[in-house]
């Protein structure tokens, strides 16, 4: 799980960002809101918490550009001053998933934090067995039956394409990808996933006429989309592919 803490106090960003170390979540400090956003059109993170009263671009203005682009329901908790009634409202209807007023109490910031990865259906237990339309994941075995065929992955193969799965429609970064899979840091080589994500492709035979293509994100990542093809094998309740932001583009595959 991977955390971004928005902040110019030091003292607050320290504190977050132990908290959040300690519970086992990856967490990265930034003090600007435009170097967060900046990030954020490159890379992937599970949660953001972001104060409201910043130089240059307040939490309100990231809270607002984080809402509009493809990464819109990413779980956003605000931690601040501002305890008017008024401010909560403006913070809750910004969109953020909780607001948090300072000074923190510890053991309520991270039930918050856990509520909100809970609300998100990110903090979940790995899951043994999963389906996704024709597609049935067998984690026992590292196998995928795809349409009454069983498909031997390996290890990576297996946790990459349950990871893209549980993850529809959503763009993800390579530096995400390389870390939650191979525990591997953000600057490392990306051959590897980018040889991964050919044999997946392959083996799962994952084509727009399948109902599922793995479409590549400009200068960003990937990301499984359902195209519907087979409407008799996908379920009803699929999510709205994200419109990218401007500065990332899909490329169609063949």
């Amino acid at each position: 799980m991977r955390c971004a803490v928005l902040d110019d106090d030091k003292a607050q960003t320290e504190l977050v960002a132990k908290l959040l170390a300690d519970a086992g979540y990856a967490c990265e400090v930034f003090h600007q809101g435009r170097t967060l956003i900046n990030r954020l059109r490159q890379d992937t993170f599970d949660l953001l918490v972001v104060d409201w009263n910043m130089p240059g671009l307040s939490g309100i203005d990231v809270l607002h550009s984080v809402r509009q682009g493809p990464h819109a329901s990413l779980p956003v908790l605000m931690i601040t001053s501002r305890s008017d009634d008024a401010d909560v409202v403006q913070g809750l209807s910004a969109g953020a998933d909780d607001y948090i007023v300072k000074p923190l109490s510890p053991p309520v910031f991270m039930a918050r934090v856990e509520a909100a990865l809970r609300r998100a259906n990110l903090n979940k237990p790995v899951r043994r067995t999963a389906e996704f339309g024709r597609y049935a994941f067998d984690g026992a075995t590292e196998t995928v039956n795809v349409g009454g065929e069983a498909v031997k992955l390996t290890a990576k193969e297996f946790a990459l394409a349950l990871t893209l799965f549980e993850n529809l429609s959503r763009p993800l970064s390579r530096s995400y990808l390389l870390d939650s899979i191979w525990g591997q840091s953000p600057d490392a080589e990306t051959r590897t996933l980018d040889a991964h994500v050919s044999r997946i492709r392959s083996k799962l035979n994952l084509r727009a006429e399948n109902g599922y293509r793995i479409a590549p994100v400009y200068s960003y990542g990937y990301r499984l989309e359902a195209t519907g093809a087979q409407d008799g094998d996908l379920p009803a309740d699929l999510p709205v592919l994200s419109v990218p932001a401007p500065g990332i583009s899909a490329s169609s595959l063949p």
